[in-house]
């Protein structure tokens, strides 16, 4: 054998591994699509998940909300990883069983305790992760309706009386906690540290009876609330049955400014949980009859829904959408609470959708809860 042959091999490996190095690298993993949707995780007993909260520590959780058939079972706290394996759980304690009652993740403050909305008792808990334990951080008051009340007193301009249902929250700039009230007109305050919630906005426009005032979020520029109000059947709007989205300024001294109708709904759509993206998008799920999520451009102009074809639900996925109620983004994607209030149980789960674009992210301001 010559050297010449000796040596052929190593330069023919050689020119190959230069060929390697020049060719484009091929990704592992194709690119999900836009839309691409997937099971994050299925929600057990006893199910109806509502609102997804992605935490800073990179986990995923949510509550189990209220059974419209009754039952007395406690609700609970799910934890995920990042990857949709459960963890944890925990069960809620003190709930009036008797009544409806549900529990949502709402956020978490800057100790990373999970800030917890219970429907039954009206409270605002704490939930410690490292120890399980649960505190009140707030309660929120039962207020008259204004019809009835003496003057001077704080009340709520509902058409009916019902106690308060704390829905979403959101930290302030000062580290106030904002909580929508899914059955009294109102936008509560709650001091920094907790204590006693003020009524802070009051208006009948956020009076819907029983699909009232749902998602909370603070503008990306953090000097506005934007709230989301499933329907107007307490008449403070002409279209009842429609959905609206309110821009309420947080003025310099800390009140609020004037609510201002941003976007409406189809009928019977009850949009519910939205996030803004970095884009100034807003990614809303609509929890009622649509089974659709809907996407508006930062002035509220309503540009894409997703599915394209309404009632049915068809995402591509295991699980169609059954009652969506919120859209939280964890990097380009979205995790979407799959409450099927009406469905399936075997609906009950966290939705893993793909959007392409990331979402800005949660205000939780230093010594938030402390």
């Amino acid at each position: 054998m010559s050297a010449l042959r000796r040596r052929l091999p190593v330069g023919v490996l050689a020119a190959l591994m230069a060929l390697t190095l020049a060719a484009p690298q091929v990704s592992a993993e194709t690119p999900r699509p836009r839309w691409d949707t997937r099971v994050f995780a299925a929600v057990g007993s006893p199910g109806y998940p509502a609102n997804v909260y992605a935490h800073p520590n990179g986990r995923v959780y949510a509550g189990t909300y209220s059974n419209l058939l009754g039952d007395s079972l406690r609700s609970k706290v799910f934890e995920w990883s990042a990857s949709g394996t459960l963890l944890r759980t925990w069960t809620v304690p003190g709930q009036d069983l008797a009544a409806s009652h549900g529990v949502q993740v709402s956020i978490s403050d800057a100790k990373g305790r999970l800030i917890l909305l219970e429907k039954s008792t009206s409270r605002i808990l704490r939930l410690d992760l490292s120890t399980g334990k649960f505190t009140t951080y707030a309660t929120l008051p039962d207020l008259p309706v204004c019809s009835g009340a003496a003057a001077g007193v704080a009340c709520s301009p509902n058409l009916v009386d019902h106690a308060g249902i704390p829905n979403y929250s959101v930290w302030g700039p000062k580290g106030e906690l904002y909580v929508t009230d899914f059955a009294q007109a109102v936008i509560w305050r709650v001091p920094p540290g907790g204590g006693i919630p003020k009524p802070w906005f009051t208006d009948k426009r956020l009076d819907g009876l029983e699909f009232g005032t749902a998602g909370i979020a603070l503008s990306p520029q953090r000097n506005a609330l934007y709230v989301m109000q499933q329907t107007s059947l307490g008449l403070g709007e002409l279209s009842v049955g429609a959905g609206k989205l309110y821009k309420l300024p947080i003025t310099s001294t800390g009140r609020p400014g004037t609510l201002t109708k941003v976007w409406t709904s189809r009928l019977a759509e009850l949009p519910d949980g939205f996030s803004f993206a970095k884009s100034g998008r807003i990614y809303v799920g609509n929890a009622g009859l649509m089974q659709q999520l809907v996407v508006l451009d930062a002035q509220g102009k309503e540009i894409e829904r997703f599915p394209k074809i309404p009632l049915l639900g068809d995402n591509g996925s295991a699980i169609p959408f059954d009652g969506p109620s919120n859209a939280t983004f964890v990097g380009n994607r979205i995790l979407v609470a799959n409450q099927a209030p009406l469905g399936a149980k075997a609906h009950h789960a966290v939705l893993d959708v793909n959007v392409g674009e990331p979402g800005v992210k949660i205000y939780i301001p230093a010594g938030a809860g402390s």
